[in-house]
């Protein structure tokens, strides 16, 4: 089902005039008819060193409720759609916008903004889990995620990053590596290496500084032809 937003800039229409996913565990979870995921436990994943999962979940329908906790909190959302809503719009229309004088996004791109709570980052949303994205293979161009922390089976979150994007597609994450993320976060990560290790079928194009909303570091993979 998607859900038009109010008009974003002209630089950001161009690119995203395709599906894209909203993978926060959002609001509408609780408005629409129950997700049919199953899950009852947690199992942990062998991850490389530097990424941590924290402890915590009984079951995977007690974190999806931590998340949609966070997207319906009243305090939060109101930020979120009032005074955070034009100056977000801004900075996510200035990184793509640099993205795309980078050639690593073009008007053409069909692309997917992966945890788009509110949707500043995107004109349309789909209802998802980012765990198990419901697009086909090799569907993207492109592909931009600043909730990695939030993922809690980081194997299974790039595995449906790097299933769902074409070869030769381009994947750009914000992530915080300074210091633990907030505390809705699943997961810490300590440096880029545990991403290198788990985008098995990319590429590193560039890994940079960024003030992103309190992350820190971009990091930009091309998946392999």
């Amino acid at each position: 089902m998607k859900t038009d937003l109010p008009k974003l800039p002209l630089l950001l229409k161009p690119f995203f005039l395709s599906l894209f996913l909203f993978l926060s565990f959002l609001a509408f979870f609780s408005l629409q008819a129950p997700f049919t995921k199953t899950t009852t436990e947690t199992t942990p994943e062998q991850l490389p060193s530097d990424l941590e999962i924290r402890p915590g979940y009984s079951s995977y329908e007690a974190y999806l409720q931590r998340q949609l906790n966070k997207t319906l909190n009243p305090k939060l959302r109101q930020i979120w759609t009032t005074r955070d809503w034009d100056r977000k719009v801004r900075v996510f229309s200035e990184f793509f916008e640099n993205l795309k004088q980078r050639e690593l996004l073009s008007n053409g791109s069909k692309s997917l903004c992966i945890g788009a709570r509110v949707g500043q980052e995107v004109a349309a949303l789909k209802r998802g889990d980012f765990h198990h994205q419901p697009f086909d293979d090799e569907t993207f161009d492109f592909e931009f995620s600043n909730v990695f922390d939030h993922a809690l089976y980081p194997r299974k979150f790039v595995g449906e990053i790097e299933r769902t994007l074409k070869h030769g597609g381009i994947c750009v994450l914000h992530v915080l590596l300074s210091r633990r993320a907030d505390k809705y976060s699943a997961n810490d990560l300590y440096s880029v290496k545990p991403l290198i290790k788990l985008f098995k079928n990319s590429e590193v194009v560039e890994v940079r500084r960024v003030d992103g909303f309190g992350l820190d570091t971009e990091v930009v993979f091309r998946k392999k032809l």
